[in-house]
């Protein structure tokens, strides 16, 4: 069925250096412009992501190039986003958008890029060289209203008509009929079991479709999913790349515990305060344990012969600073 539109509707996607919000940015924009009538139009950029503050690029995450196949190589003669932002604005202008989980990343991703553009252009505009450039950019960015645009998230349509419950899963998987005494305990166990079997039995050879298999193992099963890299049950804390827990909401969030605790261990005391889970506090406590231990051992261990040489260079020289 074609879509009945009043205005041109702008379905969009990005693929960017990371799912950081505030840090990550666009490396890849598309566009596809349904006009009023059918006519569609399609436009993307390839973009290098740009730290403005910095004046330097913003490395792609290893993950987010398994994903995406791009690579900081890849883009080095691309233009910065705040290049294209005319264009962009451009295209945006008297549309309604669509996109697929957008209201979650992408829409919040590309109304940031146009936030630190204008920072950017506010600061340049007090140059008299750049302030003619500036300005016109500014312009561009307060055309476009993002909290204005109808947001049509494709994805929010999928989970409301096939919500992702137990029943909808046993109906999927265990031959289209609703099991009795849904919601009672016993009922809902066995359901699951049933479901997880029927599971197995669906994805244990590769299709065009679906390349990955599910093994019939619990230590591979367990890892599915986002929680695998959970450190505490609410995911305030999870396992960066390294192996490092890195805490993932609120002012330090993608900062590991451990640099925390370095700058400022007060922080511990407000999670341990504060309106958390035990799991969470839990989790928190034993980290500052460590970390704690750690620095006691390393206070208590004989100097280096490095440390001793550098202490000994410092007072022969009369300075200690």
């Amino acid at each position: 069925m074609e879509l009945n539109l009043e205005r041109p509707l702008l379905f969009f996607d990005i693929e960017s250096t990371g799912l950081n919000i505030a840090t990550d940015g666009i490396i890849e924009l598309s566009f596809v412009k349904v006009l009023p009538g059918g006519e569609v139009r399609v436009k993307t950029w390839k973009i290098k992501p740009w730290d403005y503050e910095r004046h330097t690029v913003i490395p792609i995450n290893p993950q987010a190039s398994e994903v995406n196949g791009v690579k900081d190589e890849d883009l080095v003669n691309c233009p910065r986003f705040i290049e294209v932002l005319p264009e962009v604005a451009s295209w945006l202008e008297g549309c309604d958008l669509a996109g697929f989980n957008s209201l979650k990343f992408d829409l919040p991703l590309l109304s940031e890029e146009f936030e630190r553009a204008r920072l950017y252009c506010e600061k340049r505009s007090s140059v008299p060289e750049s302030r003619e450039k500036a300005l016109a950019t500014l312009a561009c960015i307060d055309s476009v209203d993002f909290h204005a645009c109808r947001m049509v998230d494709v994805q929010n349509i999928y989970h409301h008509f096939e919500p992702r419950n137990l029943r909808a899963a046993y109906r999927f998987y265990c031959g289209g009929k609703d099991f009795e005494n849904a919601h009672t305990a016993e009922a809902d166990t066995l359901a699951t079991y049933e479901v997880l079997k029927s599971q197995l039995d669906r994805y244990k050879e590769p299709t065009d479709y679906q390349q990955e298999v599910l093994k019939n193992d619990v230590e591979a099963l367990s890892k599915i999913g986002p929680k695998a890299r959970n450190v505490d049950f609410a995911g305030r804390l999870i396992n960066g790349d390294n192996g490092e827990p890195v805490i993932s909401f609120g002012k330090h969030k993608g900062k590991t515990a451990r640099e925390v605790w370095n700058a400022e261990p007060a922080y511990f005391a407000w999670i341990e305060g504060g309106d958390f889970t035990l799991d969470t506090k839990r989790q928190f406590a034993r980290l500052k344990a460590q970390f704690q231990k750690e620095r006691k051992e390393a206070l208590n261990r004989p100097a280096t012969s490095d440390e001793l040489q550098g202490l000994a260079t410092k007072f022969n020289s009369g300075k200690l600073f």
